[in-house]
């Protein structure tokens, strides 16, 4: 090897630009009902054109699998998957991976609002790595321990974008509103905000000091996730002043964009949850269900040509060993006794057959019946059923 380590160049695929995907987990016992109440109800509003659920197609025991549709632009189809898993602790994890038919624009609905009501307080939208919320201000923690466990938690997190913004001073009513519904609605559910105190600046950027970046005094910091994008550059994404005046936030909220735009990789089960959106799909318009079936003839339409081609093979196969049989047969008993069949060239079909006749020539050479001794010449042969004296067994009566 000389010395030379080979190091594999497999990459973790990244995010298709079609693709949107975002995770939670709802606290309370009735997720299911919750999302068929949802579910219908925009179907019945039109804002899906259909939805469906999944007990028992694609997914593993103990899930539940939704499936939507919509349109955007009036004329993109979006399909989604909503997957629901059992968490440890109370409650249900949710995996949601959508795919438009062209990249996806930001601009369009969450699909998360496609499956859940959004209401104050819902429970569905925490965050699974933090447990902090989608859409609202999550304060850091008191505790030192605490709020170093939060940042780790937040860093490790790769389906999430995580923000850290620093209050200068105890901002009032405008100032506590969380700024994430000031981004695109196709942002909202795949970020959190995390607001620090006062006086939290020295102890948040001791907790970060390993990751090499920081939070401005007064600003906001786009966490790198770990790895970090290739591209993130710390300073680009920090924000040196962040006005909590009910102001509208531009510098924070481009960079928080630029973030989401960069290409990263598929994030720790994300790529299953795709790969189940596009091969385990159910929820079929009545032209896709034709195209399905028609490729499915078309399928089995091949396969029965390649099995009727082999079948003639097979056929012609055995017609041409049936008449190399018979030929040596007959040139065998023109010859008087068995011989082998004239070889054949390497990869003849019928080698096989020729060897299987030597084998059965030599076996019946031990069946033919051993000849008889031949008397010598001049000596009489003797007469069938008569035997000498000796022969019977000993000397007859004695002369008398």
């Amino acid at each position: 090897m000389n010395g030379v380590t080979h190091i594999s160049a497999t990459l973790p695929p990244t995010t298709p630009s079609t693709v949107w995907q975002s995770r939670g987990r709802h606290t309370g016992p009735t997720a299911p009902d919750v999302l068929r109440k949802n579910l219908q109800a925009g179907k019945d509003a039109g804002t899906l054109q259909d939805f469906k659920e999944l007990t028992d197609v694609g997914t593993p025991e103990g899930e539940l699998a939704f499936e939507a549709r919509w349109l955007v632009d009036e004329e993109v189809t979006v399909r989604a998957r909503l997957a629901l898993a059992e968490w440890s602790g109370r409650g249900q994890e949710w995996t949601l991976t959508a795919e438009a038919e062209r990249p996806w624009d930001l601009r369009w609905p969450s699909p998360a609002a496609m499956f859940w009501p959004w209401e104050e307080d819902a429970l569905w939208g925490h965050e699974t790595v933090t447990s902090e919320r989608y859409l609202d201000v999550n304060p850091l923690p008191s505790d030192e321990k605490d709020l170093r466990r939060t940042l780790r938690n937040a860093l490790r997190d790769t389906w999430t974008v995580h923000v850290v913004v620093h209050e200068a001073m105890t901002p009032d009513e405008l100032g506590r509103r969380s700024l994430v519904p000031l981004l695109p609605t196709g942002l909202r559910h795949r970020v959190v905000e995390h607001r620090a105190a006062p006086h939290q600046l020295r102890t948040l950027n001791w907790a970060l000091k390993e990751t090499g970046v920081e939070v401005p005094r007064g600003g906001a910091l786009v966490l790198p996730g770990s790895p970090a994008p290739a591209d993130y550059d710390a300073a680009g994404f920090s924000v040196r002043t962040v006005f909590l005046d009910g102001s509208h936030p531009t510098e924070l909220l481009d960079a928080i964009q630029r973030f989401a735009a960069l290409p990263r990789p598929l994030p720790e089960g994300a790529e299953a949850a795709l790969t189940a959106l596009r091969e385990q799909w159910q929820l079929l318009t009545l032209e896709e269900e034709l195209a399905r079936e028609r490729g499915l003839v078309a399928m089995y339409k091949e396969a029965l040509e390649a099995m009727t081609q082999s079948r003639d093979l097979y056929r012609e196969a055995a017609e041409h060993a049936h008449e190399a049989l018979a030929a040596y047969r007959e040139a065998a008993a023109e010859a008087g006794e068995p011989r082998q069949a004239p070889a054949r060239r390497a990869g003849s079909p019928f080698q096989q057959l020729g060897r299987t006749l030597e084998r059965f020539k030599e076996s019946t050479k031990g069946l033919r019946p051993a000849p008889t001794a031949s008397p010598a010449p001049g000596e009489p042969a003797e007469p069938v059923g008569t035997r000498s004296e000796d022969e019977e067994g000993g000397s007859g009566p004695g002369p008398r």
